[in-house]
């Protein structure tokens, strides 16, 4: 029932538009009020346990299932679409109604003059639901991720589901907006929304790594690539983490010691960091040199390398 007088539509206590009935504060779903406010019309719900001031609207609904639904069949929607305009139109439309003696087609044309005009532009309407944001900034909707802001985790916020869009809110204000993505198990992000630590991880990726080095110099470039190009492990966080102790060393220093890293065949994040750590990158003999002389060592367990070869009576 409608009337254009206070453009309110008066509707039963259904669940789908009223989540909690009470006589002077219900509870209205979010999605009805949704349509409400986007048609123009109040909420007007029938106080509960008095079914006088309800419409007559269950006999219609009975009428449907035994006269329409068991006679038919259907390819698909639009045909069933077709055939229910058909049956409303010239067998519904046209039958003497019970209650009020006419039919309700003519019925219509004296009830059409006070109805509502409908919007020049249809509402957008969504479906609300409730989530909890997870440790890594997202909520889930329909096997797809959204993030929000770090410092919301743990909470139990509202979103609106539309067609196009997802937006989510905190204390009745908006605190982010996606485009609603239906594939199983993807992720809308905003690197916004993530911690420092995660944003700063995300920004360095592996083209940010192969600049930075090739800033420091020659042997860190190399020694870059090589780690990214490891074919078994994923080195991006080694990688940033030999770029990050430009932090503490000069980058002629580190430069160093990517070099001597590289010349030990040793290239990783731990080998640079104890380089540096212990000066080793500035010392000034020929750390490159490969023979047995030049391998520093205690002696207490070593012997002349000539007394190997010598004749069986000669060896002490």
């Amino acid at each position: 029932m409608v009337c254009r007088r206070a453009g309110r539509v008066i509707i039963d206590n259904a669940k789908c538009a009223i989540v909690k009935a009470c006589i002077r504060d219900p509870e209205v779903q979010r999605s009805y009020a949704d349509c409400a406010e986007g048609y123009g019309f109040k909420i007007d719900p029938c106080p509960p346990h008095d079914p006088q001031k309800k419409g007559i609207v269950e006999s219609g609904v009975k009428y449907l299932k035994g006269n329409f639904l068991p006679l038919k069949a259907f390819r698909d929607l639009t045909d069933l679409n077709r055939q229910a305009k058909a049956w409303a139109m010239e067998e519904a439309g046209t039958r003497r109604h019970g209650t009020t003696g006419e039919a309700p087609l003519t019925r219509f044309e004296i009830e059409r003059a006070v109805l509502l005009p409908l919007p020049p532009v249809a509402p957008d309407l969504g479906v609300w639901s409730q989530a909890n944001v997870h440790p890594d900034c997202h909520i889930q909707f329909e096997h797809a991720y959204y993030s929000v802001p770090f410092s919301l985790v743990g909470k139990l916020l509202w979103f609106k589901a539309t067609d196009g869009m997802v937006t989510i809110y905190h204390d009745f204000k908006p605190v982010a907006a996606h485009g609603r993505t239906r594939k199983y198990g993807d992720r809308r992000t905003v690197n916004d929304h993530l911690p420092p630590d995660a944003q700063a991880f995300f920004a360095h990726d592996r083209a940010w790594c192969l600049e930075q080095a090739g800033r420091i110099g020659p042997a860190c470039a190399e020694l870059i690539e090589r780690l990214l190009s490891d074919r078994i492990v994923e080195r991006l966080r080694a990688a940033q983490g030999v770029l990050r102790l430009q932090k503490s060393y000069a980058a002629s220093r580190l430069e160093a010691a990517c070099a001597r890293a590289l010349a030990h065949e040793s290239p990783y994040y731990r080998t640079v960091k104890t380089i540096l750590a212990g000066g080793h990158d500035l010392r000034s003999d020929d750390w490159a040199a490969t023979t047995p002389e030049a391998i520093p060592h205690s002696g207490r367990f070593a012997r002349n390398a000539a007394s190997l070869f010598a004749a069986p009576d000669t060896v002490q």
